[in-house]
């Protein structure tokens, strides 16, 4: 770690193990801050090293980041999603306090991505932007396809047939408009998350009067969007430009 041409600091913002951020700062004045959520499908399995090339390519360019890991659904147990948001909102306010004139931007990767353009939905943080990385942007339609196993269930401890009001509220499709810029990338190549999920998303958000730009493609599957070396992450960073032009 030691030939880092960046400053690191986890800091932790809760007393359980998972309640932590990796915070990631340019050796110069950052353009703005990211706030990062892995994937996994809201797993413990998986955890936010699966983010480590999109930190160290966006704090290359010039971000600060924040790479937030949270409380995740362990085998065995259910209803986790009340301790998780509260999770995401806390590494959202731990982002905010990073002293930068530039844009506070939410990206988020498949669970992540619901998460990501959840936390932007919530009046507490003042998210500018969100970068949806094949997210799972409509938990009602997920526990409608019984997606992972239907791994809603877990998430929430009920069905959306049960307690329909509870999974509108944790559901970014059903918090529409969100007033803000976004990036969804999504391809149809996805054997993880339905392509179908994205481009409803995308259609009732602009119906709703969001500004969302769509980037897909056949060559676009579900861990191409995780990889800033692939041609497609030109279309993250020129997001990411378009938020802070006089930052550069």
């Amino acid at each position: 770690m030691d030939d880092l041409n960046y400053n690191t600091e986890r800091r932790f913002y809760g007393d359980d193990e998972s309640q932590f951020v990796d915070i990631a700062t340019p050796l110069g004045e950052p353009r703005g801050v990211i706030v990062s959520y892995h994937g996994g499908y809201w797993r413990a399995a998986y955890g936010l090293d699966l983010h480590d090339r999109i930190v160290e390519h966006c704090v290359g360019l010039g971000w600060a980041v924040v790479n937030a890991e949270y409380r995740r659904i362990e085998p065995g147990t259910a209803g986790v999603w009340n301790a998780m948001a509260n999770d995401v909102l806390c590494a959202a306010a731990v982002a905010e306090t990073i002293p930068v004139d530039g844009p506070l931007v939410a990206l988020g990767h498949s669970a992540g991505g619901h998460l990501a353009l959840w936390v932007a939905a919530q009046d507490k943080i003042n998210i500018d932007a969100v970068i949806a990385l094949a997210p799972v942007a409509d938990l009602v339609g997920a526990d409608r396809r019984q997606l992972s196993d239907h791994v809603t269930l877990d998430l929430l401890g009920f069905s959306a047939t049960d307690e329909p009001p509870a999974y509108e509220a944790a559901s970014p499709m059903h918090l529409l408009p969100l007033g803000i810029p976004q990036l969804v990338m999504h391809g149809p190549s996805d054997d993880r998350v339905p392509f179908a999920m994205a481009e409803e998303y995308v259609n009732a958000a602009r119906v709703a009067g969001d500004d969302v730009t769509f980037a897909t493609g056949e060559e676009i599957d579900h861990f191409t969007v995780i990889d800033p070396a692939h041609p497609r992450w030109r279309e993250v960073d020129a997001f990411l430009d378009s938020l802070c032009l006089d930052c550069r």
